[in-house]
């Protein structure tokens, strides 16, 4: 027998993370949407690995269950266009931000760019563009990114029950951070929280939405993306939550306000942690300082630097935990430490 989860539509995006991260989400059946006498439900199909209930909702039988087609891969639908070795170079995955296809592709295939993208539309239905990538540079670390079909670069994406409007060539969007987007959700309740380096939101704007802190100053020094910034603010309806300050973290961070500082930025973030530090209240606070560090140094380096500096303002340190968020290049992973300043 096939089971799901009924549930109401507004819990939809909430429970069917939930269904992911533990690994019980059916994705051989649809979602679909049912109304029934007492009104209109969402039914998430789940595994029998899902136990009796999800979050209080019982898991029950479904009746004439609707399958998904299976997936074609991106070789397989180009498998008839393109040689053996055109095929060897096709990228094994893209991302989708809102309505937005991102794909790297090789040099090798330049010529049959435009080929690929038409793919790629066919392949997603809910697909209106697709972008190729070229990697970030500069200071904002910004996308270099090409469009290749569709009708524009904007889009809102939708994840964890907020909202992101951005334009995928103009800003960075990370898929690998989602845990770390889910867990800011769950702190801060009731604290003043400094963002340091905001960007559209990634962090404050989950706070905000799910443990309704008391108050975030989310700076960001990329007018592109504080426009952004101010947008999802209001996308989200955390106008009474958020404020938003355009200008340098190290100049504009507020000195002794914050029971919780993010710094959500990887590359030079060690160059911020004195104000970062200063920005806590007196009595201290949890900083979240995010670093790209060489393997072997990710679980000794961050930690060194975080207790140097707090050491030369005479402050202690109390490390509870380090986590790796992603492999950031070869050898080199994306940290966070949370660090308890006194």
């Amino acid at each position: 027998m096939y089971r799901t989860i009924r549930i109401p539509p507004e819990k939809g995006e909430e429970i069917r993370e939930k269904a992911i991260s533990g690994k019980f989400l059916d994705t051989k059946r649809k979602i679909r949407r049912i109304v029934i006498e007492g009104g209109t439900f969402l039914e998430i199909p789940v595994t029998g690995t899902a136990g009796e209930t999800v979050e209080g909702f019982p898991v029950i039988d479904q009746k004439s269950p609707e399958f998904l087609k299976p997936s074609v891969s991106l070789k397989e639908c180009l498998k008839t266009s393109l040689s053996e070795s055109e095929i060897a170079h096709i990228p094994s995955g893209w991302q989708m931000l809102g309505d937005i296809a991102i794909v790297s592709i090789p040099d090798a295939l330049d010529e049959k760019k435009l080929l690929i993208a038409e793919a790629l539309l066919s392949m997603c239905p809910k697909c209106r563009s697709v972008v190729r990538d070229f990697g970030i540079e500069g200071q904002f670390r910004q996308p270099k990114r090409e469009l290749l079909i569709g009708s524009g670069t904007e889009t809102v994406h939708k994840e964890h029950g907020c909202f992101f409007k951005q334009d995928v060539t103009k800003v960075m969007y990370s898929k690998g951070n989602l845990e770390e987007r889910k867990r800011m959700s769950k702190l801060g309740q009731g604290e003043t929280v400094v963002d340091m380096f905001a960007g559209i939101g990634y962090f404050s704007i989950p706070m905000a939405v799910h443990a309704h802190p008391e108050k975030i100053i989310s700076i960001e020094i990329n007018p592109e993306s504080f426009a952004y910034l101010k947008e999802n603010i209001r996308l989200n309806h955390v106008e009474d939550i958020i404020t938003p300050i355009l200008g340098d973290c190290s100049q504009a961070a507020p000195e002794g306000e914050a029971d919780r500082v993010i710094m959500g930025y990887v590359g030079t973030t060690h160059h911020y942690l004195e104000p970062a530090i200063k920005t806590l209240k007196k009595r201290g606070g949890i900083l979240h300082y995010h670093e790209t560090v060489p393997e072997n140094l990710a679980w000794t380096r961050p930690e060194e630097r975080i207790k140097k500096t707090a050491g030369c303002l005479g402050k202690k340190v109390e490390v509870l935990a380090i986590r790796r968020i992603k492999k950031y290049s070869p050898g080199v992973l994306h940290v966070v430490v949370d660090a308890r300043i006194f």
